[in-house]
């Protein structure tokens, strides 16, 4: 028997096609509850403030980039959802005057460009690559600087972002958010058709993606009209390139930041739950993380908000 329709879109997958008591389990963990769902492979950290929680998350890129040496180079994989942390990177590496000659940096994801075939330019007001140079990169005094050819960011070519996760450089964490969709980077569900009409992917299928050109689900193009577009869906680019689950298995461990304004208080508490219970669905992209050895959510307490019922 075929699962029921997505709730949102119905041509596609998503979290609204997972049964019901699984939903309503999620519905109803308390902050107490989320934190009790760490387990080996599986942490949970909750944070009071934003302050500490923005500064914890710049933290990873110090020490991540701190490990790396010449003959040992190290990066991080990075997000643009959050972006508080970027700057805040970028003072600590010059407060503690840490040489980024060896280190390395790969953007998760960008927008693509269907007309022209390629990733967009750099002077796109929603351009990924654009944000991480004028947030935190720019921002780096230049004698410190991660040298250009060692920032690797996606493009609609993908084969030399991917030749660089196996050129010898170990990523020692991949950082995220997580969309209202449930992904991490653009990690999208599919769309149901062709095979996939009446079940999703198989975990093991999913993870086997690379990093590749991905249609958008369409809470996510809502999503980043609200966050990053004053709501205008039309500046949007339906398509994107995103690092992929193959990818995603080669970082030592993959640390995701939950501030409460990319999620709701729904989406914060199922993949916690998913992947503490080792429930995969690849529905809920990010649940597959569920087969990681070595994940983090980290919480702003003031942002799991609840999901008791409220007229507004």
């Amino acid at each position: 028997m075929p699962r029921k329709l997505s709730h949102i879109a119905p041509d596609w997958w998503d979290y609204t096609t997972l049964d019901n008591d699984l939903i309503n389990d999620a519905a109803r963990l308390t902050e107490r509850d989320i934190f009790k769902l760490s387990r080996p492979g599986f942490r949970v950290v909750m944070y009071d403030t934003l302050e500490d929680f923005y500064l914890a998350e710049a933290l990873e890129y110090i020490h991540a980039w701190k490990q790396s040496t010449a003959d040992n180079p190290v990066g991080i994989c990075g997000p643009i959802g959050p972006t508080e942390q970027l700057p805040l990177v970028a003072r600590l590496v010059n407060e503690l005057g840490l040489s980024l000659k060896s280190a390395h940096f790969w953007g998760m994801d960008e927008w693509y460009d269907e007309a022209s075939g390629k990733e967009v330019p750099v002077t796109h007001p929603l351009s990924f690559e654009k944000a991480d140079h004028e947030l935190c990169f720019n921002r780096i005094d230049k004698k410190l600087r991660i040298p250009d050819s060692q920032l690797h960011f996606p493009r609609g070519d993908v084969k030399p972002y991917v030749q660089s996760w196996n050129a010898g450089v170990r990523c020692a964490v991949m950082q995220g958010g997580q969309g209202d969709i449930k992904h991490w980077a653009f990690n999208d569900p599919l769309r149901r058709s062709g095979k996939y009409k009446n079940e999703p992917p198989s975990p093991a299928e999913y993870r086997k993606l690379g990093t590749r050109i991905v249609d958008l689900h369409p809470i996510t193009l809502a999503q980043n009209a609200r966050t990053s577009g004053g709501g205008n869906v039309t500046m949007v680019p339906k398509k994107a390139i995103t690092v992929g689950p193959k990818e995603t298995w080669l970082a030592e461990k993959v640390s995701i930041w939950q501030a409460g304004t990319h999620d709701n208080p729904l989406g914060q508490r199922l993949t916690a739950l998913m992947i503490s219970k080792g429930i995969a669905d690849s529905a809920v992209p990010m649940s597959l993380l569920a087969d990681h050895p070595n994940v983090q959510f980290n919480y702003f307490r003031g942002g799991l908000g609840s999901c008791a019922v409220e007229m507004h």
